[in-house]
């Protein structure tokens, strides 16, 4: 659950209870902390949630390994076959994803591969309960709950696939809106979602929203859910969120073939040579392999067998992420601490407390998130683009930007911060004096 964050004892005033005066005595004292702020020099980066090199150092002993050529079974991993990918390592997956062994299919280093794998195949022939190829459709639509992950945004457009937004809220998308959206339209073809830790707001979906989601009407027999899971266990807490069941809420709904599962090692291990994985009914998996059989003869199972060997079991993966707690958790603690300082109280933003993920969601004032961002980027502090978040790139209201404190160093987070908080209380300043 992640919330708004207004400190209980604000240090300030809301800018909107200052006089004239005293917004214009505000606004030149944030004018020469900025003109202070940028003869610093910084060159400070926030724009991706990539893991820090003390997050992959974690991992190095995978570089060691594996120790056999051989699976469980005594087949030999160098060689071909295995399109599901290697069972123990589907094993530790379907405990940690809280699905069926047999619904688990293990692929390449990438979650996002599979996705495009998937989407494609959906384009090109359809699936089941398709009554066409989707490139046959005169039109098709995604609901994009927002704000959320760009890369989702980003792929559709490439297919040209149009986008309807909903909002995103703590407890997952907002239900009602989904389903009047699907009821009566069968152009709309699927839902993008990140269940637990969204993001960027790092909303959890919740069970009773989750339910919803696989069991309500659907004007496209084959519309689906891709439920990308790809924050299931990085815990910021020790509250470690169970996701909801998907595979069988949909199948307890008579929609088993809703949801296609995915996840990935991409920020457990290492990030660009980790393994990922996909998890669906029956008729989804049999028809998704049907596909990959044209394109593999099988995935890297070495690299299966050497995270198998790695992580024990999964709960050998949950004690690796408290390691990666420890190193992150902090720079999540020096985002809060900077943004209450500053803006604690002016009511010009609001910002969430995750408690899970890899973003922190910043709300500036309406009109002013494209000016914080340049503001920053003029004092050396990067930040991925406003509105980033929205399909297109499109902030209707020009007020999102997504934060992402775990790659720099603590000192750099702390420092960084500083000054974006510095920014949004300038940029607010300019807006409300214009």
């Amino acid at each position: 659950m992640t919330t708004p964050q207004t400190p209980a004892s604000a240090p300030h005033r809301p800018l909107s209870d200052l006089s004239p005066e005293e917004l214009a005595d505000f606004r030149t004292a944030k004018e020469e902390e900025y003109a202070a702020l940028k003869a610093r020099g910084l060159s400070l980066d926030l724009t991706r949630g990539k893991p820090s090199s003390a997050q992959l150092d974690l991992s190095n002993a995978l570089l060691s390994l594996p120790t056999s050529t051989k699976d469980r079974a005594g087949t030999d991993v160098r060689n071909y076959g295995g399109l599901e990918g290697l069972t123990e390592l589907r094993e530790i997956f379907a405990d940690l994803l809280g699905v069926e062994t047999d619904q688990v299919v293990c692929g390449g280093n990438s979650s996002l591969t599979l996705m495009h794998q998937v989407l494609v195949d959906l384009l090109l022939h359809g699936g089941p309960g398709s009554d066409r190829p989707w490139k046959d459709e005169p039109v098709v639509k995604f609901i994009c709950p927002v704000p959320g992950y760009d890369r989702h945004f980003s792929m559709l457009a490439d297919f040209g696939i149009e986008m309807v937004t909903v909002d995103m809220h703590a407890d997952g998308p907002d239900v009602d809106a989904v389903a009047a959206l699907v009821k009566d339209d069968p152009s709309i073809k699927g839902l993008w979602i990140v269940p637990t830790y969204a993001n960027p707001s790092g909303a959890v979906c919740s069970q009773e929203v989750a339910a919803a989601l696989m069991s309500m009407p659907t004007a496209a027999p084959d519309f689906r859910v891709f439920w990308d899971n790809a924050y299931a266990v990085h815990h910021l807490t020790d509250i470690e969120v169970k996701s909801a069941d998907a595979l069988s809420l949909a199948a307890a709904s008579g929609n088993p073939e809703r949801p296609i599962m995915f996840a990935s090692t991409s920020k457990i291990t290492f990030a660009g040579s980790g393994v990922s994985v996909l998890a669906a009914s029956a008729a989804n998996k049999a028809w998704y392999l049907k596909h990959l059989a044209m394109a593999s003869i099988g995935p890297d199972k070495i690299n299966h067998l050497r995270h198998v060997e790695f992580f024990g079991s999964a709960d050998g993966v949950r004690e690796h992420m408290r390691k990666h707690r420890e190193i992150i958790a902090p720079k999540f603690d020096a985002v809060d601490a900077a943004l209450t300082g500053v803006l604690g109280g002016l009511d010009v933003a609001e910002w969430t407390q995750p408690t899970g993920g890899y973003f922190v969601n910043l709300d500036v004032l309406d009109g002013t998130a494209s000016r914080v961002v340049a503001l920053a980027k003029e004092a050396g502090i990067a930040l991925t683009p406003a509105g980033a978040s929205y399909p297109h790139g499109q902030d209707p209201r020009d007020r999102n930007i997504r934060l992402a404190p775990t790659f720099p160093a603590l000192e750099e987070v702390e420092t960084a911060m500083a000054g974006v908080a510095t920014c949004v209380a300038l940029a607010a300043a300019e807006s409300m004096s214009s």
